[in-house]
């Protein structure tokens, strides 16, 4: 009888960022899929997998070859099934009943709704200068169209948006408030983020054997990828985005491995003038040191300013210790009439909370396209002229 083989394949399978608490280290395991199952799943990819536990046995004989060790049992997942979204990429894809696409569908019908959806971001953090940065945020969150050219030639979607400017300006607390509406999100700092975390690494293991591993460029497919501390990077890390952010994937060539990754993600990036504080002497390119290739790939730049003026830093002082305030009492009445989450309260009904801004979030960008009107196009038009 002849003998017969099939396709194996040995993956990696890691718990999602933002399920690992904080202080730990993300837990993983191996798993073995077979036949059609190869293949299917590229570094980086979202999946539920459902598989039988068995253990296989591994002899360590990496310190000494020659000595007789006894073998070691390592657990494994033998793979069953595998289930995607309908690109193999990103988050499961989210089902929604049909009383909350009603009801999401009604909100979108609001004239006012761009207004409600940037008043809902961080809306603890008011002030003149945020207005046009929340709404610039919000449509970040809800996300452009992918256009295909008639000569295959693909445009991205996706906004990229970097706010540069004084320090507490509030810039870091719109990156942790984006990463938690966005379906995907993924929090670095620069100073702490090399080439290789931020888009993907060629690694060895014990059986001397490489395998590639995504970064954090690669894990936010499908939703924001928030940098901090963007002006701290080194220069050959910040080119490494370079094709990330204007082509969306990442080119790997390392080690036998020639592959291309896709990192269909937003990029939202905070950085601090050259001098720390923004110098009005001095003009904008000198403020930012950095390099015209890196700022052509943000659509929209932010110049984030803190002006001494008394009345401005009172009404600021003032809303800040009124926040304070609110919060104790929510958590007070919270704690003794035992109210519901997710309800919002009398100050902010004219908001979303962030349970239902993540929601209408994640159905915008599963179900809507969204395109420029003819007015909107018009006045593009004419501001290009001017």
């Amino acid at each position: 009888m002849g003998r017969r083989y099939v396709d194996q394949q040995t993956l990696k399978l890691q718990e999602a960022p933002e399920a690992v608490p904080t202080g730990e280290m993300p837990r993983s395991t191996l798993v073995v899929v077979e036949r059609g199952l190869v293949d299917r799943a590229s570094p980086g990819a979202r999946v539920s997998m459902l598989g039988m536990l068995s253990l296989f046995e591994r002899s360590d004989t990496s310190h000494n070859p020659d000595a007789a060790v006894a073998a070691i049992r390592v657990p494994y997942l033998k793979v069953v099934g595998v289930e995607f979204d309908t690109n193999g990429h990103g988050d499961k894809e989210r089902r929604f009943t049909p009383a909350e696409e009603e009801h999401f569908v009604e909100l979108a019908r609001r004239s006012d709704i761009h207004n409600l959806l940037a008043a809902s971001i961080a809306p603890s953090i008011q002030g003149e200068y945020t207005l046009d940065i929340k709404k610039a945020l919000a449509c970040q969150l809800v996300g452009g169209c992918r256009k295909t050219l008639p000569d295959g030639l693909r445009l991205r979607g996706d906004i990229n948006v970097l706010l540069l400017g004084d320090p507490s300006t509030a810039k870091s607390q719109f990156l942790k408030f984006v990463e938690k509406v966005a379906p995907v999100g993924v929090y670095t700092s620069g100073k702490g983020s090399s080439a290789a975390g931020l888009t993907a690494s060629v690694i060895r293991d014990k059986n001397r054997e490489f395998f590639l591993e995504g970064g954090a460029m690669v894990l936010a497919d499908g939703g924001v990828c928030c940098i901090d501390e963007f002006d701290k990077m080194r220069e050959t890390d910040r080119v490494a985005i370079h094709e990330a952010m204007e082509q969306q994937t990442i080119s790997i060539a390392k080690a036998g491995i020639t592959t291309v990754l896709n990192s269909r993600t937003s990029v939202l990036a905070a950085a601090n003038p050259v001098y720390g504080r923004y110098d009005d002497l001095r003009s904008a390119a000198e403020n930012i040191d950095m390099m015209s290739t890196i700022l052509s790939r943000f659509d929209c730049i932010f110049i984030v300013r803190d002006i001494r003026d008394e009345s401005r830093d009172l009404s600021i002082a003032k809303h800040v210790m009124g926040v304070h305030m609110k919060a104790s009492n929510a958590s007070r009445s919270h704690r003794g009439a035992n109210t519901q989450p997710g309800c919002a309260s009398a100050h902010d009904a004219d908001t979303l909370d962030l349970k239902s801004l993540k929601e209408f979030v994640a159905y915008c960008r599963a179900k809507c396209s969204p395109r420029l009107n003819n007015q909107t196009s018009a006045r593009q038009v004419l501001l290009h002229q001017t």
